[in-house]
């Protein structure tokens, strides 16, 4: 249920930020939204944890910093894989998404999803 909601949730914030930053990430619509974010799932089970151990000296030497260029990689690989439906323009726009991607579901499920695990 969980992997559920975070799937909507990055939806959402994909929708959010294609509005944000209209001249650098383009969506199509929430059923793109969604398939993004499921995607986007499915590549940070699959290819990120290749990635991270591939980069792993680079990552120690940033103090894990490196963690969102590889964030930023499996996002402009999402966007390869979709096509048409969902655009980032550049590296420098998937490092950004992937830094303020952290940070909200950082925020999310700390406020949220851990009051609702105390209840």
């Amino acid at each position: 249920m969980r992997w559920l909601i975070g799937i909507v949730i990055n939806a959402v914030l994909f929708i959010a930020l294609a509005g944000y930053f209209k001249e650098s990430i383009y969506l199509s619509g929430f059923g793109a939204a969604l398939g993004a974010s499921f995607l986007l799932s499915i590549l940070n089970v699959l290819v990120r944890p290749i990635l991270i151990l591939l980069t792993l000296p680079a990552t120690v030497l940033t103090l894990g910093l490196f963690l969102f260029v590889i964030n930023a990689i499996t996002l402009l690989l999402t966007d390869a894989i979709m096509g048409t439906a969902f655009e980032i323009n550049g590296f420098g726009m998937a490092l950004l998404m992937s830094v303020i991607m952290a940070l909200v579901n950082m925020i999310i499920q700390k406020a949220i999803l851990e009051r609702a695990n105390k209840k």
